[in-house]
Parts: structure tokens; sequence; C-alpha cells
């Protein structure tokens, strides 16, 4: 190409004049000042503006195609999430598809079944994305012998975070002990292989008395969050539990709030309540609808 010579401006950026002017640096989408960046243009590549984005998915739409210009996603929200597939005829490729997003958006870490660490812990070396895997899943009525074991085998194969399912019938029961212990073995096992541990105390089967004992006897073990439920239980999280599960553990353990969170609404009302790490299948979504939100 000829240094010489010079490619006109597009109309639409040929329109950022009055942006420019006002002081706004070039190619300023995304940043809902429509009547400074594109006034009257109608050939605006609607990817490139969050507020028409939120126009597009509130029409209907639940996928957006993105240019390199997509408005930047606030990867604190990304942070918050455990991108989630824990179905039980999860494919290989749909694996692969969740780390490649998990990179892409950097999430938290990939949430899967324990016989998928090896590959996701391959996929995402060298990302911060971390590897968790469940034990005692999704009924936690396995011995303890048995959560420890699976604990230690999934750390050795790169888990880094463990979410672990309560004894729920021995907490109903009052054998407090018993869930205590059950919730230590595991702790110790993780703790070991340095991975962090979250107890899904699966609050749809507890009274409130009960989820708080849940919250207690985890924070006593030494476990690092507590959760609200598996996403295979009657129901998922509430901000009533997640509220409640503050009140034992707020500022010395995380919440996860996981089963149902569907939408970015969903996600804020868990964070508001005080969940600092969400457990999701529908992430992609999630953030899709977090980059159109108004700021």
């Amino acid at each position: 190409m000829d240094p010489n010579t010079l490619t006109p401006p597009s109309p639409c950026y040929a329109a950022q004049a009055p942006a420019l002017a006002a002081g706004h640096p070039p190619g300023a989408e995304g940043l809902n000042i429509p009547d400074l960046v594109c006034p009257g243009c109608t050939q605006r590549c609607p990817q490139t503006c969050a507020q028409k984005t939120a126009e597009i998915i509130a029409a209907g739409a639940d996928r957006v195609s993105a240019s390199e210009r997509l408005t930047k996603i606030d990867e604190r929200i990304a942070a918050l999430i455990d991108h989630t597939l824990l179905r039980p005829d999860a494919t290989r490729d749909q694996v692969v598809k969740l780390c490649q997003e998990a990179r892409k958006f950097h999430f938290a870490s990939v949430c899967i079944n324990a016989v998928w660490v090896p590959l996701c812990a391959h996929l995402l070396h060298g990302s911060p994305v971390k590897v968790c895997a469940v034990v005692g899943f999704p009924l936690g009525a396995t011995l303890t012998e048995a959560k420890r074991a699976e604990t230690e085998q999934a750390v050795k194969l790169g888990a880094q975070e463990i979410d672990m399912v309560i004894q729920v019938g021995a907490l109903r029961s009052g054998d407090l002990d018993f869930v205590h212990n059950d919730i230590r073995a595991v702790v110790d096992a993780a703790h070991r292989g340095g991975a962090i541990v979250k107890v899904i105390i699966e609050a749809a089967l507890l009274d409130d008395p009960q989820k708080l004992q849940a919250c207690a006897l985890s924070r006593l073990a030494g476990a690092d969050f507590v959760k609200t439920s598996t996403g295979f239980g009657p129901s998922g999280a509430t901000v009533h539990d997640v509220a409640l599960m503050q009140r034992v553990v707020g500022g010395e353990m995380g919440i996860k709030a996981a089963g149902g969170i569907r939408s970015f609404e969903d996600l804020q009302k868990m964070a508001a309540a005080g969940a600092t790490r969400i457990g999701a299948s529908a992430s992609v979504k999630i953030m899709e609808q977090a980059a159109a939100s108004p700021r």
C-alpha cells in the first residue's frame, strides 16, 4: 500500500467529530453516548454499542455476534463465576467448550465432575482459571473415607478447588460431630494439596436453624466457602439463604450461590445479599447481559 495514500474515514467514524470535540477518545463506542458517538448514524454496528446491544437483547436475542470492538466486559463480574457443567451426560467436546469459554471470559473456575479434571487441567494450564471438582456429588451420602480419597485423587490430577456435599441426613438427624468430621476430612485432604474447599449445604433440604448449623460447622472445620446448592436439589440459591449464610460466615469465609442463577440480574441480587462466588451454567449469557447493561 502506498503510505502516502490516505483511507477516507468511514461514515461512522466521521460522525464521531462531536465526540472528539467533547474530549472522548477515538472509537468511543460502548459509552452509552450515542448522540455524540454516532449522531443520526444508521450504519453503526450494534455490537459495538452497549446501549444498542441492550436493545437487541430486549427484543429477544440470546446471542449477539461480536467484533473486536465489543464493549469491554467488567472482569470483576467474570471473576465471581464458576463456569459449571455437571450434567452426567456431558461430553468431552462440551467440556472443551466450557474451558474455552472460561479462558475467553476469565471466569474464576470451571466446575466439573472429577472425571474431567485431567482434561480441564491440561486445557487451562497457564491460565488464571482454576479447576474445581465436585466431591460426594450430588447426594453427599457417601462414606467420609470415600470423600477423602476422591478429594486426594482430584487434587493430584490438577483440581485447585473442591466443592463437597455434606451428609444432609446426618445434619437433619442432629449428628453434628459426624458432619463436622466429614467436612474436616475433605478440608485436610484438599489443603494438603493446596486446594480450597467449598461446602455445599443443599439449603433447600434444611430449615433455617439447620442452615446456620451447617455454616457454623463448615467454618469450624476450616472450609474456605459455604455453598447454597448442588443444582440437583428441589431448588437452587435464594437471596434469603445467601443473606442467612452471610450472618454466620460473612468476612471469614466466601459464600457461593449456585442453582438457578440464569441472568445478570440474578447474579446482582446474589452478590448484593453477600455472595462472593456464583455457580452458573448460563455464564456466557450472564456476561453478554452484563456487557449490555447500562453502566
